[in-house]
This record gives C-alpha cells, sequence and structure tokens, in this order.
C-alpha cells in the first residue's frame, strides 16, 4: 500500500447539522439540546475527511517544516471530527442504548483506520524528522520540543518503520480490536443488566433501610421487572449489598450473578470469545512491532518503562496482602460462628466476607452505613465539601449555571473562577446510575484546555449512585464519598491544565500518572475542617457526632488485606493476559476460568474468600476501557499519592490545617496540577518533592510493613 494519506473532497456536513459550527455556548459546550442521534454519524464522516485534507496539506506541503506549517498545523486539524466525537462518546458511555450502540460498532474500525492513516504516513514523518534536525537552530521552547518528541516516538511505537506488508497487517490488527473492545464493552453493560436480581418476598432485604428499599422498588419500577425490587449489579465484583442483606442466601445469589457476568449464562453478554480474540490479537500487535508481549509495549509508554518494575512492585505487595487477608479472613469466621442465625458448622464464604466485615466494624469501631447515610447528602458534600476544599486550596469558587443543559436528566453545570473572578471553565456533574450507562465512576474532556486554540476546559465527572425516589435527597455511603472526591482530583487536573499544545493538556498523561491527582485528592475528605462542613444531618443540619466521625477515621484502615488483595489480584490478571505471545493464548472460552485461575495462583493472590476486584468476563478497564496491561496504574500511582499526602500534612501544612491552604494548594496546582504532559510527570513529582518518590508511606497506609 502507498505511504499517501487516501484522501477524497471532505464531505459536506448540512448546515442544519449542530456540529457544522462550532458551539456558540460558554466555554464551547456542546449544545446537547440541539443534538439528535441521526447527526452522529454524519458529522463523524464529515470531520474524518475534513482532517484527512488537513492532514494532507500537512503531508504535501512544499515549504521547509517548521513549528507552525507542521507541529502547529497539526495541533490545529481535526476541529470538526473533535466537536462531535466528544459528544458521541459522551453519549456512548452515560447514556447508551441501541441506536448509540449501532453506530459505535460501525464507527469504531472507521475511527482506527483514520487513526492509521495518520500514524502510519510516511511522509508526515519525514517531516517530523526533518523539524527534528533542525531543533538546534529553531531554539525551539521546552515544551513544543517536548510535543515534537512526542510526536516523534508514536510514530514509532505506532509502526512507522515497517516494512509495507506488515503496516496492512497491523491495519487490519488495529481495525479488529477497536471492533473487539467496542463489543466487550457493550456486552459488559448488558451483563449488568442481565445479572440484575429480582426480588419478590420483601422479607429477603432484612437489613437494608428504608431509602435504599425504596430505590430498589425504583429501579425494578424504572426497568419494568418482574418483581417489586429489583438489585441491579455495579461493575466491581463485590455489591454493595452484600454488606448489608441479612439473607446469606441472597447474599450468595448476589456474588453468583455478579461473577458469572459475561460466562455465557447469558448469550447475549458472553464476552469470554472476544476477550480470548482482543489478548491473542494484542500479543500478535505487540511482536509485529518489535515487542516481547503487549504488556512491554503499554509499559514503554508510561512512568514504569517496563514489566520487570511493575512485577517486581506488585510480587512485593502481593504476599503480605494475601497475609492481612487470611487475618482478617480469621476475625470474620469467629464472627460468623457466633452468629444464632447461622447453622452450626457453617464456613465462610466469598459473599460472607462484607456483610461480617460491616459487623465487625460496627462493633470494634461503632461504625453503621445506615447510620452515617444521614449525614452524607449529595449537594452539601458538592458545595461545602468537594468545592469547599478545592476553594480553600485554589482559590476557584463554582456557581451552577441553571440555564446550560447536559446531556441527560439530572446532569447539572457549574461554572468556575479564579480567585479574581475571570472564568477557568465548565465542570459538569453526571452523579447518578441510568439504564444504558456503563458501570463504574470516570472523569472525561468535553473540551480540552489549549492556549494555541484558545480553549478553557469543560470536563465531567460520572459517578453511578443509585438515584433516590422522587423527592427524597440522595444519601451517600463513606466510599462514595470518596469516588466523589477522587474524580474530582481527576477534574481538577483537567480544569488547572495551562499548556500550549492540546495533544498535551490536562490529564493526557501516561496512564501510570493519571490517577495520582485523584488519589491525592482523597485526603481532603477527612480533613476536619472540610468533613465538619459537609457531614451533617439532611434534615436538622446536626454535625456527624464528632465520636461518630473519630470512629470513621479509626476505621479508615480495617479491611486493607480484603481491598489490597482483590485490586492486586485484578491488576494481577490484567498482567497475565498481557505477557503472554499469541501461541500461549487459550483458544477455547471453556479454558478463560482456568487461565484466571492459575494466574492467580502464580502471583499468590489466589485467595477464594477474597475474589479479584474484576473477574476476565467483566474486566472492561482492560479488554474495553483503555488501562490494557495498565490496571496497575492505581497502585504505582499510589505511590506518588502517599507521598504527596505526607508532603501536604508535613511541609505543606500551617497552623495544623492538615495542608488546606492556599500556599500548600497553589504549589500543587504550578508545580503539578497546571503542567498537563508538557514535561515528563515525574520531573513535576521532582519538582514538587524535591526527589523521587518513596514507597514506604504506601506500605505504611496499606498496612504491608513487617
Amino acid at each position: 500500500m502507498s505511504d499517501a494519506t487516501a484522501t477524497a473532497a471532505p464531505e459536506q456536513l448540512d448546515p442544519a447539522n449542530p456540529f457544522a459550527a462550532p458551539s456558540g455556548l460558554p466555554y464551547g459546550l456542546p449544545d446537547f439540546v440541539a443534538v439528535r442521534t441521526e447527526h452522529l454519524a454524519p458529522a463523524i464522516a464529515a470531520g474524518m475527511a475534513a482532517q484527512r485534507a488537513e492532514w494532507e496539506a500537512v503531508a504535501t506541503d512544499d515549504a521547509v517544516p517548521d513549528v507552525v506549517n507542521t507541529l502547529e498545523a497539526l495541533e490545529r486539524s481535526g476541529e470538526l471530527l473533535g466537536r462531535v466525537l466528544v459528544v458521541f462518546h459522551t453519549l456512548a458511555g452515560s447514556v447508551g442504548g441501541d441506536e448509540i450502540h449501532a453506530i459505535e460498532s460501525e464507527v469504531a474500525p472507521r475511527l482506527a483506520a483514520h487513526h492509521d492513516a495518520f500514524w502510519l504516513d510516511r511522509r508526515i514523518f519525514n517531516r517530523l524528522e526533518s523539524l527534528a534536525g533542525a531543533t538546534a537552530l529553531l531554539d525551539l521552547d521546552a515544551e513544543t520540543a517536548w510535543l515534537l518528541a512526542q510526536y516523534r516516538k508514536n510514530f514509532v511505537r505506532a509502526g512507522i518503520r515497517l516494512e509495507d506488508a506488515e503496516m496492512e497487517r497491523l491495519r487490519e490488527l488495529n481495525s479488529r480490536l477497536v471492533t473487539l473492545e467496542t463489543e466487550f464493552s457493550q456486552r459488559v453493560v448488558k451483563a449488568m443488566e442481565a445479572g440484575a436480581v429480582e426480588v419478590d418476598d420483601p422479607a429477603r432485604l432484612a437489613g437494608l433501610d428504608e431509602g435504599t428499599l425504596a430505590a430498589l422498588a425504583r429501579s425494578a419500577a424504572d426497568r419494568d421487572a418482574g418483581a417489586d425490587h429489583l438489585v441491579t449489579l455495579v461493575l466491581p465484583t463485590q455489591q454493595p449489598l452484600l454488606a448489608r442483606a441479612d439473607d446469606r442466601e441472597l447474599r450468595a445469589e448476589l456474588l453468583a450473578a455478579s461473577e458469572a457476568r459475561g460466562t455465557g449464562v447469558d448469550a447475549a453478554s458472553d464476552t469470554r470469545a472476544t476477550l480470548l480474540e482482543i489478548a491473542r490479537l494484542r500479543a500478535e500487535r505487540a511482536q509485529l512491532l518489535g515487542y516481547e508481549h503487549h504488556a512491554a509495549y503499554v509499559a514503554e509508554d508510561g512512568t514504569a518503562a517496563t514489566t520487570d518494575a511493575i512485577n517486581e512492585m506488585l510480587a512485593r505487595l502481593a504476599a503480605p496482602a494475601a497475609r492481612n487477608a487470611e487475618r482478617e479472613a480469621d476475625e470474620l469466621r469467629a464472627m460468623l460462628e457466633a452468629d444464632p442465625a447461622v447453622p452450626a458448622g457453617t464456613e465462610l464464604s466469598a459473599a460472607d466476607w462484607s456483610y461480617y466485615a460491616e459487623r465487625l466494624r460496627k462493633e470494634r469501631y461503632s461504625v453503621d452505613d445506615a447510620v452515617l447515610r444521614p449525614y452524607l447528602e449529595l449537594d452539601r458534600l458538592l458545595t461545602d465539601g468537594v468545592f469547599f476544599a478545592a476553594t480553600a486550596l485554589y482559590g476557584i469558587t463554582f456557581h451552577e449555571r441553571d440555564d446550560l443543559a447536559g446531556y441527560a436528566d439530572g446532569v447539572r453545570v457549574w461554572e468556575v473562577t479564579e480567585e479574581d473572578g475571570s472564568g477557568l471553565g465548565l465542570f459538569v456533574g453526571d452523579f447518578y446510575a441510568r439504564a444504558g450507562k456503563r458501570g463504574g465512576a470516570w472523569m472525561h474532556h468535553l473540551v480540552d484546555q489549549s492556549h494555541l486554540l484558545d480553549r478553557r476546559p469543560v470536563v465531567v465527572n460520572n459517578l453511578n449512585i443509585t438515584p433516590p425516589p422522587a423527592g427524597e435527597p440522595t444519601l451517600l455511603t463513606w466510599d462514595e464519598v470518596r469516588t466523589c472526591f477522587h474524580e474530582f482530583g481527576h477534574a481538577l487536573h483537567g480544569l488547572f491544565s495551562d499548556v500550549r499544545y492540546p495533544t498535551l493538556s490536562g490529564t493526557s498523561v501516561p496512564r501510570d500518572f493519571v490517577e495520582y491527582p485523584s488519589q491525592v485528592n482523597e485526603m481532603w475528605m477527612a480533613n476536619p475542617a472540610v468533613v465538619s462542613r459537609f457531614a451533617r444531618h439532611h434534615v436538622t443540619g446536626e454535625p456527624l457526632p464528632a465520636e461518630l466521625l473519630d470512629q470513621v477515621l479509626a476505621v479508615a484502615g480495617y479491611g486493607e488485606g480484603f481491598a489490597t488483595t482483590e485490586y492486586l489480584g485484578a491488576a494481577l490478571l490484567d498482567q497475565a493476559w498481557h505477557q503472554v505471545r499469541p501461541e500461549r493464548v487459550p483458544t477455547a472460552v471453556e479454558e478463560v476460568q482456568a487461565f484466571e485461575s492459575e494466574a492467580l495462583v502464580r502471583a499468590r493472590v489466589a485467595v477464594d474468600l477474597v475474589p479479584p476486584r474484576y473477574r476476565s468476563t467483566y474486566f472492561n478497564h482492560t479488554f474495553g476501557g483503555g488501562y490494557d496491561a495498565g490496571y496497575y496504574s492505581y497502585i504505582w500511582s499510589e505511590v506518588l499519592d502517599a507521598d504527596t499526602v505526607e508532603w501536604f500534612t508535613g511541609d505543606g501544612a500551617e497552623n495544623g490545617d492538615g495542608g488546606l491552604n492556599r500556599r500548600a494548594g497553589q504549589r500543587f496546582r504550578e508545580t503539578l496540577l497546571s503542567r498537563g504532559f508538557s514535561q515528563d510527570p515525574l520531573a513535576s513529582f521532582r519538582e514538587l518533592r524535591g526527589r523521587d518518590s518513596r514507597i514506604d508511606p504506601l506500605l505504611v497506609r496499606r498496612g504491608l510493613t513487617d
């Protein structure tokens, strides 16, 4: 095949299509009210054609390559496509539905081919190489030089140096993989819906509070279930109701439904054949590109750099985590044996763990989620917790914009302003679960910050909180509070971006670094000045009693054996699937479970009572969500996080405030949050700390010291 990027006259988009012109709304917020499903496919097609023409203009430019006619021209390309894709991907992930999924399946391979048309164009690569050869004469600023280096590295990683026949095979692999990854993600959503547990007998729901019962009844009504109550599934293996449902058979049924997702119990959501083909084709692609396996390809692009470094860290944590989990299990066995409702001789099961761990927390620390929930109301948490901490640290303020619409009912928009009153960007909150929305919690951009394009950021936080009955407040668990702070840490990373080039904006950092700022932001949920404001009774306004707060904070370290082991189980499964050669990937769907079991045993995290946070068949992070061979990132980032928390509470603190002050916040913003990917992220960390990171604070936090 020729090097030349295939070109054609750009398709003309109907001027009535809302994507035909930039949004006129503040900060470029997409006009979701004007968008209909039928607008998407034509705009995507026109956007790809327009960008291909822009790339062709760069590739065929007779002028000597320079920053403006090459780098900046590439950074400016794709405006139309970018406008429609942010909306399309938002609707696909947060709204879903058959129409959107059909478009997603149709355009995924076309977008992969579009991606390859750029990264496999030798003419553009040669212009970048020429530009690099002239950098001594051009005297590039640091950010531009870094951008040029990233482009050149990414061209090589994409396969630009392959022979023509190898390039053709690479295109085939990329097209097939993106189709399979889309299919996997869609099947995971279907599996969550198919696995929901119907409950006819209300007696089986003993132990649940009235608010939860009302939410389960609403779920049944909203989804036309055949029972009065419907327990919908969340993405991880552990389900929230396992901690509170007294009915042991219901707990076992719920965990079984969770773990059975994608295994063929529902043919329409069986993911096994899909994940096997994904693993095999990724392994083949890695070898084609010159890597031992896919995990090595991914690691090279992260701060970890090598799979040896990843394996060493995960192995260092696995054994002590499993030991801690076994010690915790012994305590829970004693509780089960003392439970008069359980027949003598009953063995502790994985479905019992959360239930008795919750009872232990209540007995040892007097902490009960049912007691806490009335003090954890979503609106107050946002205003007096998440936003308050951001104001105290960074001086920014939030003003809800009821005049700006989101893409679904319940989506809210806030304008974010600087201390001097100037506009910083928009924050969009999509907090509730809905049919068709993928599980979990995440952040994404609707507009990337860029000085080159004169754009300020628009960022979205997505959660999956069960909606309360109409007119009732949204009451949260402590874990949901943590998720709110975590995702808002990502939002701050996007909002504070202060770079020239859109490619380097905000959270566009390596995967094993991107979770670091979000994990740091979790620290503020326990800061006394913050928690005293948001943890107030939703009816009386009374603060959470001091003794209860002390108990909540004391219990924070309990259960780290379980939490670390279930996380490591998933992270090590991710590595196992991606540290194999193509011929070592199983070929029969019946072998998926055996491969998984052997990998967990080999990694020393095969604890029967602690299933992995995600089993392979619903591990969307790794087979559909962009974290392939990168799920280790959370714990890798937590090394930086724990070290930074130590800085905030030490050198960053003033008068015992735990670091919640403008001086510490501004330093963290300037040295790290604002940098995006405009330099080596670890250089940003070293600028903050004055040294490389140390793992010791993490080991102490997770109770993994000897």
